[in-house]
């Protein structure tokens, strides 16, 4: 059947038969196992805790990109905590525990380190739940609990100003949800599945956002069930790499084929070559990552048996984790929460520690960055 027959893939009367070029699949697919296996093979030489501290970045990543995605910015020190804070790694001084951060993170490592526990409506209840803690959305009521029941009219993806907006998507009607999602649950633990593994992480991916069955959070919800997929595949509970940040990075991308793929055919191979693509990059990018981790080893290891604050630890770990712009005194004074007199004082000793050098002009323009090792 032609798509002109239906407005979106889950109308046509082959939904859910999902179909693919495997042959078409086949090499990016070895490409993105080919990185995995070179990414996971540099981790095997770091030791133990330079791994964890690997993955606390990446999850960092991901938890923050994942919210960024749907214009969501959450505090980078609060998400770096929590985690810390759950996975036992030590990162020296931590940030007061935000409720909306914390829900996040509590889906995230749900869903990667408990990947083997079945995914079922009362799981994604509960994830769904820990996204909205207070029960809203901005200044909407959500329901957390239930799928969505479209009291106020079909659920819509859409942009522009109100009046004139654009309807990209229209998800399936609330009535059809149960069976829907009965369905999908079931063949997420299909006991021995027909797809490839990371061919599943895409399809499952899509899917869910297809369905759209919660109020708000399908987006992030959908991700975080393309990483419990991924994390299957990997057969392991630590993530190295983010693919949520690699999507951000191409936000406008991932919006694009989502619509043209939910306006098509149930032939999603176009889907897969871009999630794949954005897979074998992601991977690529954790390499950077676990640079940062040996630089910061490095780093702490130079500074053992130094007396610093914890403003200077504090401040420290933000630039490790990958500062924007210049450090400049004024900055420090705001991440710190000092006086403009005690950031000098901090930078001065650190700079006379070796670990900071100047990188600007003098007075007013001076600014500062983390000397080399």
């Amino acid at each position: 059947m032609d798509c002109g027959d239906y407005r979106y893939i889950w109308e046509s009367p082959d939904w859910p038969d999902w179909r693919y070029d495997l042959a078409a699949l086949a090499e990016p697919m070895a490409r993105v196992s080919r990185a995995q296996g070179v990414l996971l093979g540099r981790l095997a030489d770091v030791g133990l805790g330079l791994r964890d501290q690997a993955s606390l970045s990446a999850l960092t990543d991901d938890v923050l990109k994942t919210s960024e995605i749907e214009g969501e910015r959450l505090n980078v020190a609060a998400v770096r905590s929590s985690l810390a804070r759950r996975l036992g790694v030590d990162i020296g001084s931590l940030a007061p525990v935000d409720r909306n951060v914390e829900g996040v993170v509590a889906m995230m490592l749900d869903a990667t380190a408990n990947s083997p526990q079945p995914l079922t409506a009362e799981r994604l209840f509960g994830w769904h739940a820990a996204l909205f803690p207070t029960g809203w959305s901005g200044l909407s009521r959500i329901d957390t609990g239930r799928w969505r029941q479209d009291a106020e009219g079909p659920m819509q993806v859409v942009s522009g100003p109100v009046g004139r907006q654009t309807v990209h998507f229209e998800a399936p009607p609330a009535a059809h949800l149960p069976a829907e999602l009965a369905r999908f649950l079931a063949w997420i633990e299909t006991p021995e599945p027909a797809e490839p593994a990371l061919l599943r992480a895409g399809l499952g991916h899509l899917w869910f956002v297809t369905l759209h069955p919660f109020d708000d959070g399908n987006g992030r919800i959908a991700r975080t069930i393309g990483d419990l997929l991924l994390a299957r595949a990997d057969g392991s509970p630590q993530r190295f790499y983010s693919l949520s940040a690699q999507i951000q990075r191409e936000r406008d991308a991932y919006y694009d084929i989502l619509e043209r793929t939910q306006k098509g055919t149930l032939d999603v191979t176009a889907w897969l070559l871009w999630f794949l693509r954005m897979l074998e990059q992601a991977v690529a990018a954790a390499h950077g990552t676990v640079d940062m981790v040996l630089t910061r080893a490095r780093l702490w290891q130079r500074l053992h048996g130094a007396a610093l604050n914890e403003r200077q630890v504090r401040v420290l770990n933000r630039l490790l984790d990958g500062f924007e712009g210049k450090l400049t005194s004024g900055k420090w004074a705001a991440l710190a929460k000092c006086s403009s007199d005690t950031a000098l004082r901090d930078i001065t000793e650190l700079v006379a520690l070796g670990v900071l050098r100047r990188s600007g002009a003098g007075g007013r323009s001076t600014s500062y960055e983390l000397a080399p090792a």
